[in-house]
């Protein structure tokens, strides 16, 4: 196998930091760049995704052959940023309580930040080679699949996040014929995000997670359209 790049997106979260773990464990990996919110220490590079021009001064610098890395050329690009409780609020149970704020803060997060991410790193796929955009989704956030409803505004931002990433991979593709695009259903991990809302026996630790989620991401194949699939493999309706 030669060797590659990858690059973690929300690397301070639970999942992402057991990602960016299994990407410096991997000999075969030459550079493992884990971004978020907090400055790396490394590069000095952070984003917010409520502020896209941190997202795109991150990429600049990730292309460019003076900046921290070199020019980078990325197999894999994984998007582990999001949040179900954000300014304090979970996720509503019932119609009664929606409200307006809310809900565009769960998109704001949940799907219009992780849709310019894929704006501004997609062009840091490879070209020539087989290449992977995953983003981090949620089986809730499946229509077909939707049978006990409840969490409105989760739901609604990862259906959300789905769409943007089926459309921007049909468009990716033209550029990049190799490139795999998916939708990831985690399983429930045990993380500051789940923690208020399930028990540990019914969790799974994000090593764990992760190790079958790139087992599963290592079996795709090019479709010309993004997958949505789970750590078990299984392919999730959208």
């Amino acid at each position: 196998m030669s060797r590659y790049q990858a690059l973690v997106l929300g690397a301070s979260g639970a999942i992402g930091q057991a990602f960016l773990k299994h990407f410096e464990s991997d000999a075969d990996c030459s550079l493992a760049v884990g971004l978020s919110r907090q400055k790396s220490a490394h590069s000095g590079l952070q984003f917010e995704l409520e502020n896209e021009d941190s997202m795109a001064y991150c990429a600049s610098m990730l292309r460019n052959p003076e900046g921290p890395y070199g020019a980078c050329e990325f197999k894999w690009i994984i998007d582990a940023t999001g949040a179900l409780t954000i300014d304090d609020q979970g996720p509503e149970k019932r119609l009664d309580a929606l409200n307006a704020k809310q809900l565009l803060r769960q998109f704001e997060v949940n799907a219009v930040g992780p849709a310019l991410l894929m704006k501004h790193f997609f062009p840091l796929l490879l070209t020539q080679e087989m290449a992977c955009y995953a983003t981090l989704s949620a089986r809730v956030g499946s229509i077909q699949d939707n049978f006990k409803g409840g969490w409105y505004g989760y739901r609604a931002a990862k259906a959300a996040r789905n769409m943007l990433l089926q459309t921007a991979a049909i468009e990716a593709v033209r550029k990049r014929p190799l490139g795999i695009f998916a939708a990831l259903q985690p399983g429930t991990v045990q993380s500051n995000l789940s923690a208020k809302f399930v028990s540990g026996h019914d969790s799974i630790q994000p090593e764990e997670s992760v190790s079958k989620l790139m087992q599963v991401l290592s079996q795709l194949k090019p479709t010309g359209r993004a997958q949505f699939v789970d750590h078990a493999g299984h392919e999730i309706p959208w």
